[in-house]
C-alpha cells in the first residue's frame, strides 16, 4: 500500500535553522573546503567589487586623472581600504539589503561604497575630501569592469592560497612515498597480464612526474583583466576627459592589482586565460583520478594494506572489510570538478557580439569546480597516509612469474646474434615457444638458458638474474623527481 503523504505531514527542512546546505559542498564537506569560502564565494565576490571600487576611486586620485579631484591623505587611503578589510556579516547584510532595491548587484556595491564616503566626516574627521571624490565611485566603469577584475582577484587568491599549496602538498607525499619505495621491485602488469618488473616507487615516481608537471603549468599561467567601459572603446573616459591618456591610466591600474592587462576586448574581458587556467587544473585532475584508480587496484591486488582506523566501519554488514573510500571518493569528487571546469572553460570563451549574461551565472559555479578538487586531493592525501606495502606478496607474485625473464633472454640473444655468435637464430619466437600460456620455474628458465650456447659471460648474468633483479634502471629513475 503506497505511503499517503498527506496523513504524514513532515518538518519542512527548508525552513529549518540553521539552513540545511543543498550541496555537499556546503554541507557534509565544509570542513575540508571552507578556505575556498574566502575567494570564491558570492560574499567573497561583493567584497572583491567593493576593492576593485576602491582601489579606482584611490588610483584615479593619486594620479591626478580627473581635473579637480583632491588628492588623499594616507589615513583616508586608509579608511577606503578599511571598507575591505572590515568586510563581514553585517556589510554582507547590508548589501543584500540595497540589492533589493537595485535589483542589480554591482550598483548595490556603489551605493554601499558611497554611504561609506558620506559617513567618512564622522568617522574619520570633519574635514576630510572624501566626500568630493563620490562621483569617482564607479568612474566612467561598466559592471563588467568590475567584475572581470573581481573575479581574476578571487581565482588567483583561490588557486595561489588554497588549491595550488594543497595540490603541492599532495604531489611532495606522492613524491616522498616514491623515495621510499624506489626499490621495492614489483611484477608490472600490461593489459592486466605479468609484464616486465618494476618497482613500486618508480611506478608511484610517474604520476608524481606527472602531477608535477600539471602544476608548473598552472603555476605559469596569467590572469587577466581590463577596464575599458561598455564596449571596450573607452567612450565615456574620452567624453569626460579627453585629454587624459585611458590607455595608461587602465593598464598601470590592472597591474596594479597584480593582473596581466588585456588591451583589446568587447565589454566583457574575453574569459580566455580562464579557460587555459581551468583546462590545465582539470588535465592535474585527471591526472589524479589516475593515480586514484591505480592506488585502489594496488590495494585490491595486495600491494597495499589499508591500515585500519579505530572505530571505523568498513561495510554495514562484512566486518572484515576496509574499503579503500578515500579512493573513491576521490575519483568521483575529480569527475565533477573536471565537468564543471570543462563546461566553464567552453561556455566562457563565447559571448554573443559585444556581450550576454552566460558567463554571469557560469562563474558563480567557480567555487564548485574547485572545491570538487579540494576534496579529492585532501582525501587522496589521507588515503595515501594509511597505506604499507606487503613486500612479502610482491616477492611471491615475482617469483611465480619467471617467464618475464623472456624478453631479458631473447634481448640478449639478439644482442650475441650481432656479436657473431651462432646459434641465436629467431630469438623472439623459441622463447615465446617457451614461455607464452606457461607458468615457468626459475630451473625451466636457467636450464633453457644453459643450452643456448651465448657467451659464458652472459650466460652467467641471465642464469644471476630474476624477475626480483630484472628492473633495469627503476630504482634510478626515481631520482628523477628531485
Amino acid at each position: 500500500m503506497p505511503i499517503d503523504d498527506a496523513s504524514s505531514p513532515r518538518v519542512p527542512l527548508a525552513d529549518v535553522t540553521p539552513p540545511i546546505a543543498l550541496g555537499p559542498l556546503d554541507g557534509r564537506y565544509r570542513p575540508t573546503v571552507a578556505p575556498l569560502v574566502d575567494h570564491l564565494s558570492e560574499a567573497a565576490l561583493n567584497r572583491a567589487r567593493v576593492e576593485v571600487e576602491v582601489e579606482w576611486v584611490i588610483h584615479l586620485t593619486s594620479h591626478a586623472v580627473v581635473p579637480g579631484a583632491p588628492a588623499l591623505a594616507p589615513d583616508e587611503e586608509r579608511y577606503l581600504r578599511d571598507v575591505v578589510a572590515t568586510f563581514g556579516a553585517d556589510e554582507i547584510a547590508e548589501l543584500a539589503e540595497i540589492e533589493r532595491t537595485t535589483v542589480h548587484d554591482v550598483k548595490a556595491v556603489e551605493y554601499f561604497l558611497k554611504r561609506r564616503i558620506a559617513a567618512a566626516p564622522e568617522a574619520l574627521r570633519p574635514d576630510t575630501v572624501l566626500p568630493q571624490v563620490n562621483e569617482l565611485v564607479h568612474f566612467a566603469l561598466t559592471s563588467e569592469d568590475v567584475n572581470n577584475l573581481s573575479y581574476a582577484l578571487m581565482v588567483r587568491g583561490a588557486v595561489r592560497e588554497v588549491w595550488f599549496p594543497a595540490a603541492v602538498a599532495l604531489s611532495d607525499e606522492v613524491a616522498a612515498l616514491a623515495a621510499e619505495h624506489a626499490a621495492v621491485p614489483m611484477l608490472a602488469l600490461t593489459h592486466g597480464q605479468p609484464a616486465t618488473p618494476t618497482t613500486l616507487g618508480k611506478e608511484i615516481a610517474v604520476l608524481a612526474h606527472r602531477l608535477r608537471r600539471q602544476l608548473r603549468r598552472i603555476a605559469s599561467d596569467e590572469y587577466l583583466g581590463k577596464l575599458n567601459g561598455a564596449t571596450g572603446t573607452y567612450g565615456a573616459h574620452l567624453a569626460a576627459v579627453p585629454d587624459a591618456d585611458w590607455q595608461m591610466v587602465s593598464r598601470t591600474f590592472v597591474e596594479h592589482l597584480g593582473l596581466t592587462w588585456n588591451p583589446l576586448t568587447t565589454q566583457i574581458e574575453s574569459h580566455d586565460w580562464q579557460a587555459e587556467l581551468y583546462a590545465d587544473v582539470a588535465r592535474f585532475n585527471r591526472v589524479l583520478h589516475n593515480l586514484a584508480t591505480d592506488v585502489w587496484t594496488y590495494i585490491s591486488r595486495g600491494v597495499f594494506t589499508q591500515i585500519p582506523v579505530a572505530g571505523a566501519t568498513g561495510s554495514s554488514t562484512m566486518p572484515h572489510k576496509v574499503n579503500p573510500i578515500r579512493f573513491e571518493n576521490a575519483e568521483a569528487n575529480l569527475e565533477i570538478s573536471c565537468a564543471l571546469l570543462d563546461t566553464l572553460a567552453s561556455t566562457l570563451v563565447t559571448s554573443r557580439l559585444q556581450r550576454d549574461l552566460t558567463d554571469s551565472t557560469t562563474q558563480r559555479n567557480i567555487g564548485p569546480a574547485f572545491g570538487h578538487s579540494l576534496l579529492a586531493i585532501d582525501n587522496v592525501r589521507r588515503g595515501l597516509r594509511a597505506l604499507s606495502v606487503d613486500e612479502e606478496l610482491l616477492a611471491r607474485e615475482l617469483d611465480g612469474n619467471w617467464e618475464v625473464l623472456g624478453e631479458a633472454v631473447q634481448s640478449a640473444m639478439r644482442a650475441a646474434s650481432v656479436a657473431g655468435v651462432a646459434g641465436m637464430d629467431n630469438p623472439y619466437e623459441r622463447l615465446k615457444e617457451l614461455t607464452r600460456g606457461r607458468r615457468l620455474t626459475a630451473q625451466d628458465m636457467r636450464e633453457f638458458v644453459d643450452g643456448l650456447g651465448l657467451p659464458a659471460e652472459t650466460t652467467e648474468r641471465l642464469r644471476n638474474l630474476s624477475p626480483a633483479t630484472y628492473t633495469g634502471l627503476a630504482t634510478a629513475l626515481v631520482a628523477h623527481l628531485e
